[in-house]
């Protein structure tokens, strides 16, 4: 079966041949050379493009009738194309793709894992990753205290609601500041993208925790806007990009920044009262009462979400959680041993500072490992789109065999994908084991995703080492585990990474990606 052209005739005027030939060579030669420095190679390559003549730029500069027909006969000359195509063009390519030999590689066994872990928990149709990976990491505590049931869980939607409201007022406080600039100008256009989107980053996490507490799940519950998100999102987002513009007007009239803010503090009481019609009113006091496993009954009167953080959870969070915790990142195209932030990222007027130090990737691992011996489990982020099944619970560059299906390979490093916008840190979650080898090596990780219990083993993914070396890109530790030398790297001033910069994407959920590669 071959493709019946219907291109309108096209003569060839031109020795596409020779033209090949010549490009063939040129490529050789600029390939084989050892030239001192790339200013060299530079040069020689712009000598080698003025050489070219026009007959062979315009040539080759459009798509012609000649260069489509070259495609279909080739892609008609391989079999396999065809198969490909008919069972593509009916089927989820994941599905297609899977090679079942790696599928049946990735097996949920690990020498090193935590004896509580928790039962799997479900972000839905939101993009609170982060806040249930925090969580996750935080109840460990409390079902240990009390001995109570795995399925045991922390009010995500308590820290949610406190999240988008103080999102709000530090997008505000942004477009104040940025009122002067021109309205087209790619920081403020990026801000106005989505103001309070659902996503954040794990100093954003403590700066809630240590300004509101905690409470348990069964105090504040989920909410059908808590677990569908857009909406909730989309009324908010409208109502801030309207208050942007009346900021930005009142200060072109020569109102001040004062006045401004008094009338900021107005347009907070609306966005308060949305929060609180989709979301309910956090509590301020609360009693709490709970089964364990032995059928004991757990009560504790008059809480506060403070109290509970302080008394109940007594995880290292509080006035001291700065000088506790490290996120350290893997950001290859940037120098090592040297601290970053990122610009206008963050959540609360007034919190922490978002801090990261950039370490190799075997330094990162080695820390994680050593935090799974000692029995505690490791928060992270990563780019989970990236070579992820979620049938099978595994995240593996060789999950998928683009090769046989698709005649491609992938050839970008970590780097040139954060740089070329392929790759971004997306998605948080939970390390609660690893799996080493005679010599101490990892080959797979024991992965908490919070999208419920219906994947991998009830919730529980595994990740292959390559696909940490690739992908992951922060883990947060307790200092005291992490070398004295990149500890002291956070008292440094920090390199400040533009506002879009892919390490700041964990806090924009609209760089997600699905489940496709």
């Amino acid at each position: 079966m071959g493709a019946q052209s219907s291109r309108d005739e096209y003569v060839e005027t031109f020795d596409e041949k020779q033209a090949e030939m010549q490009a063939v060579i040129e490529q050789e030669t600029l390939s084989n050379l050892s030239l001192a420095n790339s200013q060299e190679k530079y040069l020689l390559q712009a000598m080698v493009t003025m050489d070219l003549n026009d007959d062979v730029k315009e040539h080759y500069s459009r798509l012609t009738p000649r260069a489509l027909d070259k495609f279909s006969e080739h892609f008609w000359l391989d079999k396999k194309n065809q198969l490909a195509m008919n069972a593509v063009m009916n089927n989820d390519p994941t599905k297609i793709m899977v090679d079942p030999r790696v599928a049946i590689d990735n097996r949920h066994v690990f020498n090193v894992k935590l004896e509580t872990e928790g039962a799997a928990t479900n972000q839905k149709q939101s993009g609170r990753c982060w806040i249930f990976a925090g969580t996750n990491v935080l109840r460990l505590a409390v079902i240990r205290k009390y001995k109570l049931s795995d399925d045991f869980e922390l009010s995500q939607n308590f820290l949610f609601f406190y999240d988008k409201l103080e999102k709000a007022n530090w997008f505000l406080e942004n477009m104040i500041d940025l009122a002067a600039e021109d309205i087209n100008d790619r920081v403020v256009q990026y801000l106005l993208t989505d103001p309070v989107g659902d996503g954040g980053q794990w100093q954003m996490f403590i700066n809630l925790v240590e300004k509101y507490g905690v409470v348990p799940k069964s105090t504040f519950p989920e909410t059908v806007a808590s677990s569908s998100t857009a909406k909730l999102n989309w009324l908010v987002t409208v109502k801030l990009r309207e208050f942007a513009a009346q900021i930005r007007k009142a200060l072109s009239d020569g109102i001040s920044t004062n006045t401004i803010r008094v009338m900021k503090e107005e347009m907070m009481q609306d966005i308060y009262r949305i929060m609180t019609i989709y979301l309910g009113e956090p509590p301020a006091n609360f009693d709490w009462e709970i089964m364990d496993k032995t059928g004991k009954c757990v009560s504790i009167p008059s809480l506060t979400p403070k109290k509970f953080m302080k008394e109940i959870v007594e995880y290292p969070v509080g006035i001291c959680i700065i000088s506790e915790t490290i996120s350290l990142i893997n950001d290859p195209r940037n120098p090592y041993s040297r601290a970053y932030t990122v610009s206008r990222l963050g959540n609360i007027v007034g919190g922490g500072d978002i801090k990261y130090v950039n370490t190799t990737i075997a330094t990162m691992k080695k820390l994680a490992i050593d935090v799974l011996k000692s029995g505690n489990p490791v928060w992270f982020g990563c780019d989970v789109g990236q070579f992820s099944n979620g049938s099978v619970g595994s995240m593996d560059t060789k999950i998928f065999d683009y090769k046989l299906t698709f005649n491609v390979d992938f050839n970008l490093s970590k780097a040139q994908r954060l740089l070329y916008g392929e790759s971004a840190m997306t998605h948080a979650m939970v390390f609660t084991g690893v799996h080493l080898d005679n010599e101490s090596k990892p080959i797979r990780w024991r992965v908490e995703n919070s999208w419920s219990d219906t994947s991998g083993e009830k919730g529980f993914w595994v990740m292959t080492d390559e696909w940490f070396s690739e992908f992951v890109y922060q883990l947060v530790l307790e200092k005291r585990v992490v070398p004295k030398k990149l500890v002291d790297l956070l008292s440094e001033k920090p390199i400040v990474l533009p506002a879009y910069d892919p390490m700041g994407a964990l806090a924009n959920p609209r760089q997600s990606r699905s489940l496709y590669k």
